[in-house]
């Protein structure tokens, strides 16, 4: 059968005829005479008018599939061999399903590119590794999405692990879809660094930044910022930097410290250290927005940033589970091979209905 979550004849939740309504009103608005004469706007209503006809040539497409299916169906059934259309139906669940997280992902920056930080917490090796770990899912997670992704920063530790990482992550609704792992992750394993073999606890962070461009205007002072330079570290090698190439740029009224040394260049390290620190910048502004008009209850601010939301148990038994949404999965390696959706999916569903 159908998907039933949907109105394939009308767009359903999606409110295709309100999109549609849009669209055309911006379609005209971009012919007039006078459109060019103020660029800014224009390029705004040009981005607009793409954002809406994605949707609705998206919905258009989908809805032409189901149609067609369903006529396939018909015909099967006046049939006196049985035709199966299993996968061709479970393909329109799966894009139907793509289309709702879609959906809700409505908010003012979840289109854009993301940042994705790793911290080690306390615990050294057991830790570090552990952050090792979730860098690994992450890129895992980045190829399954079809995303891009690179590497702008990574803090090997001494014995084993990392000790921090950034991730620059390009794709559609990266933001959107990895904010839901901002929080601090919890590792339960039979320690590989202990002899005795005794079970260990480990904790890492995860922060997910907007990555902002030419849209978005943060103005820094340079005489805010302390810039250091020192010799990036590594595993050793022909890789290691002979000079002080690497960066850590210090934003002393917030306090907000980043650094880069993943470049060869002093230059280069240097530019994408102030693209991580506008992009730390814009989301503490966001933040103190928020704030300022109370629109986080008590329940949000358990899903707010720092604060621990899933749980990773290898011992004694096999489990995730996000503290968040209650949802989870008995395959502790499928989801560190970067199966994150089901929990991605269920965080945003949840975000949807509790600011609804």
């Amino acid at each position: 059968m159908l998907p039933s979550n949907a109105s394939l004849t009308s767009g359903g939740s999606f409110d295709i005829d309100t999109k549609e309504t849009e669209l055309k009103a911006l379609e005209e608005q971009s012919t007039a005479e006078d459109f060019w004469n103020d660029n800014e706007k224009a390029q705004g209503i040009l981005k607009e008018v793409s954002k809406r006809r994605s949707w609705v040539d998206d919905w258009s497409n989908l809805d032409q599939e189901g149609r067609d299916l369903a006529e396939l169906l018909e015909m099967a059934a006046e049939e006196t061999e049985t035709t199966d259309f299993s996968d061709e139906l479970t393909a329109l669940e799966e894009a139907l399903g793509a289309l709702e997280v879609r959906n809700m992902l409505g908010g003012e920056d979840d289109n854009r590119n993301a940042l994705l930080t790793i911290h080690s917490g306390a615990g050294g090796t057991e830790s570090q590794d552990w952050a090792e770990m979730l860098y690994r899912m992450y890129t895992r997670w980045i190829e399954r999405k079809g995303f891009k992704g690179k590497v702008l920063d990574i803090q090997s530790a001494e014995e084993a692990g990392i000790k921090g990482a950034t991730i620059e992550v390009n794709g559609d609704f990266a933001y959107g879809l990895l904010k839901a792992e901002a929080g601090v992750h919890r590792l339960v394993r039979i320690s590989p660094f202990d002899s005795n073999a005794r079970r260990h606890t480990s904790f890492a962070s995860v922060f997910v930044y907007p990555e902002i461009d030419g849209d978005v205007d943060i103005e820094v002072n340079p005489k805010d910022l302390r810039i250091d330079t020192y010799r990036a570290s590594g595993a050793g090698g022909q890789h290691v930097n002979k000079t002080d190439s690497a960066i850590r740029i210090t934003h002393l009224p917030s306090g907000i410290v980043v650094q880069c040394q993943n470049e060869r260049s002093q230059f280069k390290n240097k530019a994408t250290a102030m693209k991580i620190l506008m992009s730390r910048l814009y989301q503490a502004h966001l933040e103190e927005e928020r704030a300022k008009k109370d629109s986080l209850n008590a329940e949000k601010k358990d899903i707010a940033w720092g604060s621990q939301i899933r749980s990773y148990v290898m011992h004694p038994y096999s489990m995730v589970k996000d503290h968040r949404t209650k949802v989870e999965m008995g395959d502790v390696n499928r989801v560190l091979e970067g199966d994150l959706d089901k929990f991605i999916e269920a965080f945003l569903l949840q975000k949807d209905i509790l600011e609804s």
